[in-house]
């Protein structure tokens, strides 16, 4: 493939700043457009330029997306917190379908007809079987998954109405680290960076539930290396090509590794990466936690190519681990 010119929205983020690493190692040139409300700058990686902006600014965006002449969008930005999305889903509504919906505007706008979108596997909701497909009923349980749910929509309908093409990633759990960017968050949601903390002296974590149906009683998830969600989203945006058969109509594919780690597993497994036992107590369940979420990625596989190479617990913690032990404050070190 040709060098693209790609916006990536929330390219300063977690997610979005490996993937910039991976697009411009590439060849691609890479614009960046991040407000830096939950990313950081210094993870901007050498090669790839920084608009400090909103992608919910559609006149601003159309103007940037004109002047850098861009060919794709990867649209990585988001509010992600499930507990904020119930307190306050105006927020999310506002964000992820009000901004995304001036988001395509723009690139209405501008001519930009490809686009790559970070979605996510609580579309789903709790799933009737595992591994889900992409065939799953749709079912959210929060407002988070819905507004991911409801701009997914949105592209199938731009794309029968403007030629728009796409493709939505559904992730599961991502974790690790490059050797350049890690995961910092404020707040923590995630279960491996939180057991780190715990590692590191930030007191215990809470076990929630020990009496699901699954071999150790604890809850089983599906994680996936971050430098391998990356290349998944290098391989979709080689598939929005205006030729490209496999995204003539709106393309989704989940991404996971088809195979899923316990709670007990995912402590057991930092502990021994560090050397150190976990600080850990043992809470009640959940509401809303299925015993078990496993993707089937067969679809990422045979349509994008796609496999995951990295998705060892030990390979996932350790790389998180690693990069925490070289960055004590995060970005601020």
């Amino acid at each position: 493939m040709s060098a693209l010119r790609i916006l990536v929205t929330g390219g300063a983020g977690y997610v979005g700043s490996v993937t910039v690493e991976r697009l411009v190692e590439a060849g691609h040139e890479v614009i960046v457009l991040d407000d830096l409300s939950t990313g950081h700058a210094g993870a901007i990686v050498d090669g790839a330029q920084l608009v400090r902006g909103t992608y919910g600014d559609e006149s601003a965006t159309t103007a940037l997306l004109r002047m850098s002449r861009v060919d794709a969008i990867l649209h990585c930005a988001a509010r992600s917190l499930v507990g904020e999305s119930i307190t306050d889903p105006a927020r999310y509504y506002r964000a992820n379908v009000g901004g995304g919906i001036a988001l395509l505007e723009a690139a209405r706008g501008a001519g930009v007809g490809r686009i790559v979108f970070s979605s996510t596997a609580a579309v789903y909701g709790v799933p009737d079987a595992t591994p889900i497909t992409e065939a799953a009923s749709l079912r959210p349980i929060n407002p988070y998954g819905e507004t991911k749910r409801t701009f997914e929509t949105a592209l199938g309908w731009y794309g029968r109405a403007y030629g728009l093409r796409s493709v939505s990633l559904r992730y599961f759990n991502v974790a690790g680290a490059s050797e350049r960017n890690g995961e910092v968050h404020d707040p923590e949601t995630h279960l491996i960076p939180n057991v780190l903390r715990a590692a590191e002296g930030a007191g215990e974590i809470t076990i929630f539930g020990q009496d699901y149906p699954t071999p150790d009683g604890t809850c089983i998830r599906d994680y996936i290396h971050v430098a391998d969600l990356a290349d998944a989203h290098l391989a979709a945006i080689e598939a929005t090509a205006p030729d490209d058969a496999r995204t003539k109509e709106p393309l989704v594919c989940n991404l996971g590794t088809a195979s899923g780690f316990s709670v007990r597993e995912v402590v057991a497994t930092a502990g021994r990466i560090v050397a150190a036992p976990i600080p850990q107590r043992t809470g009640e369940r959940r509401a809303g936690d299925p015993p078990v979420l496993v993707a089937s990625n067969a679809r990422a596989r045979e349509v994008l190519g796609w496999t995951p190479r990295r998705s060892s617990l030990d390979e996932m913690i350790g790389s998180a681990w690693r990069w925490r032990q070289a960055h004590p404050k995060g970005y601020d070190s």
